[in-house]
């Protein structure tokens, strides 16, 4: 998990630097329906083995991240949702652990963690 983690910051902090961060009252929800449109895709690519799909999905999730700034620190006032963001961040590591259960990054409370962080944003982005 540390080797795949370390390559998406790593691309994430150099592909954000030119993107002005957004109004982070507005991230949870963002991140919300980000996941929303990704999570179903990614079922399917996990019951068809699809590994293509998770290539695609990290320049989707990169490019995410960079616009709103949160992996290159671009926008510092994003850690009021550690929860949002780690969300997005795990979505895929959890994903390609269903395929690859045996990888290394594939830590048993990696999912469960990710499903806790994934309900909290919901909760955030929910409110008024």
């Amino acid at each position: 998990r540390h080797c795949l983690l370390a390559a998406l910051w790593l691309a994430a902090a150099t592909a954000g630097a030119q993107n002005p961060p957004l109004s982070a009252d507005h991230f949870p929800a963002a991140a919300v329906n980000f996941l929303g449109s990704e999570l179903p895709a990614m079922e399917a690519a996990i019951a068809e083995r699809d590994r293509d799909y998770f290539e695609e999905a990290m320049g989707r999730m990169l490019e995410f991240s960079s616009n709103w700034g949160f992996k290159s620190q671009g926008n510092p006032a994003l850690s009021r949702y550690p929860m949002c963001t780690e969300a997005v961040s795990d979505f895929l590591v959890v994903g390609m652990c269903r395929i690859m259960t045996t990888a290394d990054a594939c830590e048993p409370a990696l999912a469960s963690r990710f499903d806790a962080n994934l309900r909290k944003c919901r909760e955030l982005a929910s409110r008024p």
